[in-house]
């Protein structure tokens, strides 16, 4: 694995640019999930890893009196979602916090909680479902994006996401873990391969053409080394290997 010394939260936040959705999802699918989600048109949402805050913002376009709180601890990506709000005409039903999300009180009185593909802030999704449902009303609904092993895991996809095979399960295992935790899934998205390719060439292409164009910068030599290394664990390791779902579910 590459090792330099760069502002990695920096270069997670240009490596975005264009795909702020930051999980392996097209923006037709985020919005069938949400649709799928129903709740009211007041809804409160609580988005934990928000990011850049793609998938509250569209949340609040479909709940046009809700409001939302949005956590993250990458200061550049919660800059971009505050910009972004504003575009939008909902920086007033946006709440942005930089802190930990395990460090957020609960009060249970979130009618949606998203938590896609930060399930690692908790330790995991088995925690994430304890964690994140302590924020979830008696009848809400709690979203997790999560990756599972689409096959049997190489040793090269291993390498490149610098995982064991018991860092995730097949995906009746994930939805067996759920199960046990007392959620039921009412609806579930399993991102095709065109969306892993959009999100991926996005990935390590935003940094490419961000390091092309600044290449006096002292991080443009890391970003292309970390782009690079990046497509190349994806190519020739994980990529068909490694899967992703998000789950929409409620109490069983």
């Amino acid at each position: 694995m590459l090792t330099v010394l760069v502002d990695r939260q920096r270069l997670s936040s240009i490596a975005h640019t264009h795909h702020p959705i930051a999980a392996p999802i097209s923006g037709v699918n985020l919005n069938r999930l949400l649709r799928r989600a129903g709740r009211e048109p007041a809804a409160r949402i609580l988005d934990l890893g928000c990011g850049e805050a793609a998938w509250s913002l569209q949340a609040l376009a479909h709940y046009p009196d809700g409001v939302a709180d949005g956590l993250d601890i990458n200061p550049f990506a919660l800059e971009r979602a505050a910009a972004a709000a504003a575009e939008r005409g909902l920086a007033d039903r946006l709440l942005l916090h930089e802190r930990d999300v395990r460090e957020y009180p609960a009060d249970g009185g979130y009618d949606l909680v998203l938590c896609v593909g930060s399930t690692h802030a908790f330790g995991g999704f088995r925690k994430t479902l304890d964690a994140a449902g302590r924020h979830v009303t008696a009848d809400g609904v709690l979203m997790i994006g999560e990756g599972f092993w689409a096959v049997p895991p190489i040793p090269a996809a291993l390498d490149a996401l610098d995982a064991a095979e018991s860092d995730h399960t097949d995906l009746a295992g994930l939805v067996a873990v759920a199960a046990e935790a007392g959620w039921a899934p009412v609806y579930a998205h399993v991102s095709e391969a065109a969306e892993w390719d959009d999100y991926e060439w996005s990935w390590t292409g935003s940094l490419t053409e961000w390091a092309l164009d600044n290449p006096g910068h002292p991080d443009s030599a890391a970003a292309l080394a970390i782009a690079r290394e990046h497509r190349t664990g994806w190519l020739a390791g994980y990529r068909g290997v490694l899967g992703f779902v998000t789950l929409v579910l409620r109490r069983a």
